[in-house]
């Protein structure tokens, strides 16, 4: 059996993703941050574990890495807006550290020790580059800057993994356009496309595993294109870099 990890599993598009795969009978791991939740997931959908781990803590990011089994499949999936600006307990901005620093630990955490044969980034075709001088937002912060600066580096992570590791079929994309979310009824107001839009772009990416995805960008069903600062091997290097230093 194929195990996948679907982090963010308990609401939104996870939740969906997670049923999906679990119905073509992949052995699907729950990720969340409350137990009471992921456990009633992953009863609803016949997942076959549940892993909790709250993305602003490092410290639950590597033991969620360290308590996994094998994971041939990882959907890093998890993510938030935040309306203000908030330090974790890490002294990272929120949206950077739950959008791409916790899964760019976990990823290589688990690339480290034993490689899943795919990655899927789930970023967004809202996409900002990240200010190397104030990745942490501190002067003139803006919800929606937060969030597309993160999803960007999301990317540039996923190309950038898929050069350094050839044996990961490290691939991103753009599921749907504001999906009817908790997240976007609350931030933008009209959905503009269903969560199983989202969902079916992502599973085929998590389940086909005869489709060559490596190194690629999709938005929705067709491959596209990010930001040109995805294509910039020097500024790829350098968020890898800064990466590293602030989970160390």
């Amino acid at each position: 059996m194929t195990t996948v990890l679907v982090t963010g599993a308990t609401d939104g598009l996870g939740r969906v993703v997670a049923r999906d795969l679990a119905a073509r009978r992949f052995d699907v791991l729950v990720h969340g941050r409350d137990a009471g939740r992921a456990a009633a997931t992953a009863e609803e959908i016949g997942a076959a574990g549940v892993h909790l781990a709250d993305f602003s803590s490092l410290a639950d990011v590597r033991s969620l890495a360290d308590a996994l089994p094998r994971v041939d499949v990882l959907v890093n999936n998890a993510g938030v807006i935040s309306a203000e600006r908030q330090v974790t307990g890490d002294g990272l901005e929120l949206t950077l550290q739950v959008n791409h620093l916790a899964p760019f630990l976990l990823t290589n955490r688990l690339v480290e020790r034993d490689p899943p044969r795919r990655v899927v980034h789930v970023a967004s075709a809202g996409q900002e580059p990240p200010d190397f001088d104030d990745l942490m937002l501190e002067h003139g912060y803006d919800e929606w800057r937060a969030y597309r600066q993160s999803k960007l580096a999301q990317i540039m992570y996923s190309f950038e993994l898929a050069r350094r590791r050839p044996d990961v079929e490290s691939v991103a994309l753009h599921p749907a356009t504001f999906m009817d979310t908790k997240i976007v009824r609350s931030r933008v107001g009209t959905p503009a496309s269903t969560v199983q839009e989202g969902a079916d772009a992502t599973v085929r990416l998590a389940a086909d595993l005869d489709f060559e995805v490596k190194g690629r960008y999709f938005d929705g069903l067709d491959e596209s294109r990010p930001d040109p600062m995805a294509y910039d091997a020097d500024a790829r290097k350098r968020l890898w870099d800064v990466s590293e230093q602030l989970v160390a």
